[in-house]
Parts: C-alpha cells; structure tokens; sequence
C-alpha cells in the first residue's frame, strides 16, 4: 500500500495553488471539476501528491490546530530568507529537538501548518 494524497478544503482556490506552487514549490498536476460549485486541484510531481479542493470561493475551511504537512528543503536558512522576502511570517523555529533535524513553521492560507525541514 502507499500513500496517494492529502486532501485539503480550500476557501479560495487561487490564493491557495499560489501558495503550494510560489512558497512550497510544487506545481500543478492535474485541475478538474468535482460538480457544479467544486474545483479539484492536484499538485505535486512525485508519487504523493496535494489535493487541494473548494466548493465555492469563501466557504471556511476547518483545520485542525495539531496537524501539519512536512516538506524537506536543503537549507532552513536560505528557506527562512526567502519566505521572510515574500512576506511569509514564520510561526514557529527553527527548532532543533536533536543534531540531526532543525525545522520551522508557516501557515498556508487557510490555517494549516507547513513545516519546512532540513535534515542534517
């Protein structure tokens, strides 16, 4: 068995593939129609992917407060540096809890944690 994707209720569509392709670098797989009012997005290029869907512009999203996505980046430095230039608040680190890993956190527009990590 593997894992296929995650899915996350989006409030607005278009800001939140903005934010998984400009802050977390993925891109667009696939867009489709899931009915009359709902948009599908998948985004990623790799086996796992982003399933990001909206039934219709300004619906809340409920988000759970201990629950996050990781994604690994080669540098937490350079990662802070250019989310700190485009406006992206750090919510969270970089914490350490051992020599091997340091991390950080950001939301993504709808209320979701997003850790960055860097493996050492």
């Amino acid at each position: 068995m593997k894992f296929n994707w995650c899915t996350i209720t989006v409030g607005d569509l278009e800001q939140s593939v903005k934010f998984y392709q400009d802050i977390v670098g993925l891109e667009v797989d696939r867009r489709q129609r899931g009915g009359p009012d709902t948009e599908i997005v998948f985004m990623g290029s790799g086996e796992t992917k982003i399933e990001l869907i909206c039934h219709g512009k300004g619906k809340k999203s409920e988000i759970g407060k201990d629950i996050s996505l990781g994604f690994e980046v080669d540098s937490v430095d350079k990662k802070m540096a250019e989310l700190k230039e485009k406006g992206v608040e750090i919510i969270a680190g970089p914490i350490s809890p051992n020599p091997h890993i340091v991390f950080f956190y950001v939301l993504d527009p709808n209320g979701l944690r997003i850790q960055f990590a860097e493996t050492k």
